[in-house]
């Protein structure tokens, strides 16, 4: 599977970031199964006090429309974040959208950002405690967002659900620690889970950056820098079953999640 991410830094915005968006996916050539890009690449958190209501968007708004269209040029599953509207607070969505355009699946960030000094629940809804995947050509994906990344449970229902490779799209807030916790809880949810994960990251001042791909033996095969960026990589679902061979610690546990 040939999966590409693309690093940028969104704006509250949202008519500028779609066009970094249609900027950035038009340097594509088509080649990958699957394109991410970060969470809230549609409209940035902004500071506290922003109005996330005001900016959401419906699924069929002018946002996931941007990505039907780049979806069915490149050929590609596009997965990318973005604040759903709703009659009250917006959720944190991901959204994964087909070939041929079609929205494939929506992923209503579970775990809010309520750590570190922030307050994310002030501002968005949960979704619903539920593991989300899909199929991207011959291999389940599952869906991740960003702070979801500090709850192992998750990872291990994605995985339970099927999941080979588990993609991840973030806008990690930079900080003392923050690189390193990064970095080491991808690596672990991958160990720990033998699972490839591909976390497209927001860059820019405010944000970590570093997007990766590490694959199920948690070993990091591509890694961004700080600012804008592309990651390309080819991941082989039979490298996972490999890895589940070698290591069958999910065989082994004698503990199992309700999923």
């Amino acid at each position: 599977m040939q999966v590409a991410l693309v690093q940028l830094a969104s704006s509250t915005d949202s008519a500028a970031n779609r066009e970094l968006v249609e900027t950035r996916l038009g340097g594509l050539d088509g080649a990958a199964d699957l394109v991410l890009l970060p969470e809230a690449t549609m409209h940035d958190f902004g500071d506290p006090q922003h109005d996330l209501a005001s900016a959401a968007e419906p699924l069929d708004g002018p946002f996931v429309s941007l990505l039907a269209a780049q979806a069915r040029r490149l050929g590609s599953v596009v997965v990318a974040g973005m604040f759903e509207q709703t009659d009250d607070l917006p959720f944190n969505t991901l959204v994964a959208v087909g070939p041929d355009g079609s929205l494939l699946a929506t992923y209503r960030k579970i775990h809010l950002y309520d750590s570190f000094g922030y307050q994310e629940s002030d501002r968005l809804r949960a979704g619903d405690i539920e593991p989300v995947t899909l199929k991207v050509g011959g291999t389940r994906v599952g869906l991740m967002t960003c702070y979801d990344l500090r709850f192992p449970e998750l990872a291990r229902a994605v995985v339970d659900a099927g999941a080979e490779l588990v993609a991840l799209p973030a806008a990690w807030v930079a900080g003392e620690h923050k690189l390193h916790h990064w970095r080491t809880l991808l690596t672990a949810r991958a160990i720990e889970n033998t699972v490839a994960f591909a976390a497209a990251a927001q860059g820019g001042r405010r944000y970590t950056g570093h997007s990766l791909v590490v694959d199920a033996w948690g070993s990091i095969v591509a890694e961004a820098g700080d600012d804008d960026d592309l990651l390309q990589a080819d991941l082989d679902p039979a490298d996972v079953a490999r890895a589940r061979d070698v290591n069958p610690s999910l065989a082994n546990r004698r503990m199992r999640s309700a999923w």
